[in-house]
């Protein structure tokens, strides 16, 4: 009899923990919208980060609370946006196709070297030491931007350059947040003419490290002045619509081709 009163006062005790725990799920319960698992299923699932979000779900979260739009995935194609947008009920954006450039003609023959590196084979190590060039802005030839992509869009040429393989490239931007001389960057898929160096050096230093550099001499931006300009010894493309198709073939005056058409316009 004496071991009866403490189990029912435990199984009382018990019973009402649970009820309360029941009644504590009901009241705090956030409920579920629906949605959220279509607007996931629609999105590619890469979970590469290039939308600002985690992750996929994160983005659908995002997505369903406002946060985010329906075209936010650069990953996904304008069928994607639409598809979500139609779980929205909302209109979607157009989607502008970004691919990976690299901003850089310092090959294995162009670029002079800087010695024997000895170091890990990574870029980011070898820009702490200085890199294996004398050109303190050029691609180092390690391939860390190549391994950062998760779509294998990448490969490292024989020139010791990288290539971007159009057809598999999303825009992630993962190889843009891997090089640490900030050699890649995305573009437009429209946008055909881009300054293929990162040198800020003057004309003479950085002619004298790479055959391939921008020399600051300003043909270009003298030629059109309203689509180049010129910051700190560096020409920079502004506005590249602005440069007529039929005069395009006048960017072959610059002496080191560093500036130049990679494609044909989709506009």
């Amino acid at each position: 009899m004496s071991l009866l009163i403490p189990i029912a006062a435990m199984s009382v005790l018990g019973l009402l923990f649970a009820v309360g725990l029941v009644l504590a799920y009901k009241k705090l319960q956030v409920p579920i919208d629906p949605r959220l698992d279509k607007v996931a299923a629609a999105l590619p699932q890469a979970n590469c980060g290039a939308c600002g979000y985690p992750g996929c779900q994160a983005l659908a979260e995002a997505i369903l609370s406002g946060q985010a739009t329906p075209e936010s995935c650069p990953v996904g194609s304008n069928e994607v946006a639409r598809e979500i947008a139609g779980i929205m009920g909302v209109e979607a954006g157009a989607m502008t196709k970004k691919f990976a450039r690299v901003h850089c003609r310092g090959t294995t023959t162009a670029a002079k070297p800087r010695g024997r590196y000895l170091g890990l084979p990574e870029c980011r190590p070898a820009h702490l030491l200085g890199g294996n060039t004398l050109c303190q802005f050029g691609c180092m030839g390690f391939g860390d931007c190549v391994r950062a992509c998760p779509f294998e869009a990448m490969a490292m040429g024989p020139d010791g350059l990288p290539v971007v393989f159009e057809a598999r490239c999303t825009g992630c931007g993962r190889c843009v947040e891997a090089c640490p001389r900030q050699i890649m960057e995305l573009h437009s898929a429209d946008q055909d003419v881009l300054v293929f160096c990162r040198s800020t050096d003057r004309g003479p230093v950085a002619r004298k490290v790479c055959d391939n550099a921008c020399i600051g001499c300003g043909i270009c931006v003298r030629d059109f002045p309203e689509a180049v300009t010129m910051e700190n010894f560096l020409a920079r493309v502004v506005d590249y619509k602005k440069i007529p198709p039929e005069r395009m073939s006048e960017l072959d005056k610059c002496p080191t081709k560093a500036i130049g058409k990679i494609g044909g316009r989709c506009d």
